[in-house]
């Protein structure tokens, strides 16, 4: 199970990357960032006052962090002023805008908007949507994205999709997506998966039902999303709607969808919404013992990560890797 997580530790050591973390507050991310800056995984920029940031986890050294205190930046003006002018015809003001610097979230994504930094991780305190909103109101949607959604690297205890890893998504952001929507998630997912794996996408849009085995509205939402992600990537290995078992074994494959183009194989599991797909990975996770890193988010215009609250300090420091690899690739 270490293979994956260790690999991208050691991609992002080649190339490190300045990433924010503004929960300082928190010991699990204390810890975390001790240890991230121990194993030159990146540069940690810590967000508050100092003192009070290292007497979280007094144990662990932050020797090497860059500590920056929204409360007596040089630079909070000039980013209250940057924020005021991208924001100011959606009605904030520029007493709002210096307001929402004090706030260490849109003070952090201010900070890799103007490139001091490359990215941001957070969550273990906050929740995706304290997140997600400042994230897409400064940093905004990559080019040619339609659609922001989140899926989970799960490095499983088996020999099933790349040596064990998958990407689950979405897992944590959209609700229920439609088709279009779904589709839009299916070829981010296998991207996302390419990059960070290094392997080839087998995409499986899952559902209760294979190959029409089940009519049902819900059903008939896969089957559509699955034409449309094929119209617009023809090159990706993808099929649905597939049951999970028809995804992951390839006699059960044949047997039940036979000529599918997944073969079994599939190592990107598209769900048809949140429930499903966050269910899914806590179950793999818990009951499997398997390794979640994310939600990982995709279709911002730079690399931000969340985490999950319930996050432990080896989390953290997966998803910062994974942050620095993506902030590497987004060069």
């Amino acid at each position: 199970m270490a293979n994956f997580i260790n690999g991208i530790i050691e991609k992002a050591k080649k190339d490190r990357k300045k990433i924010v973390l503004a929960e300082t507050k928190d010991p699990r991310v204390t810890e975390a960032a001790s240890k991230i800056i121990e194993q030159g995984i990146a540069d940690i920029i810590l967000v508050g006052e100092e003192e009070k940031i290292r007497q979280v986890t007094p144990e662990f050294s932050l020797d090497g962090a860059i500590f920056i205190d929204p409360a007596t930046c040089e630079q909070r003006e000039q980013l209250a002023e940057q924020f005021f002018e991208m924001r100011k015809k959606k009605g904030v003001s520029k007493n709002d805008a210096k307001e929402m610097m004090k706030n260490p979230i849109y003070f952090s994504m201010m900070l890799v908007k103007t490139g001091y930094a490359d990215s941001f991780v957070g969550g273990a305190v906050n929740s995706t949507a304290n997140i997600l909103r400042p994230a897409l109101q400064i940093l905004r949607t990559k080019p040619g994205a339609k659609l922001v959604s989140a899926f989970f690297i799960m490095d499983t205890q088996t020999d099933l999709g790349a040596d064990g890893v998958f990407v689950f998504a979405d897992s944590g952001l959209n609700e229920n997506p439609d088709a279009d929507q779904l589709s839009e998630i299916a070829i981010s997912s296998a991207d996302s998966f390419e990059s960070l794996v290094g392997q080839e996408p087998v995409v499986a849009m899952t559902s209760y039902s294979t190959f029409g085995s089940a009519k049902n509205p819900l059903v008939d939402k896969v089957i559509e999303a699955t034409k449309i992600a094929r119209d617009k990537a023809p090159n990706l290995r993808l099929d649905g709607e597939l049951q999970i078992d028809a995804a992951l074994d390839s006699t059960i494959s044949e047997q039940k969808a036979s000529g599918n183009d997944v073969k079994g194989e599939a190592n990107v599991l598209v769900f048809p919404d949140l429930n499903t797909g966050n269910i899914a990975y806590k179950l793999v996770q818990y009951l499997g013992k398997a390794q979640a890193y994310g939600p990982l988010l995709q279709g911002i215009g730079k690399p931000v990560n969340d985490l999950s609250r319930g996050c432990s300090v080896e989390d953290i420091i997966g998803v910062v890797a994974i942050t620095v690899v993506q902030a590497q690739d987004a060069e």
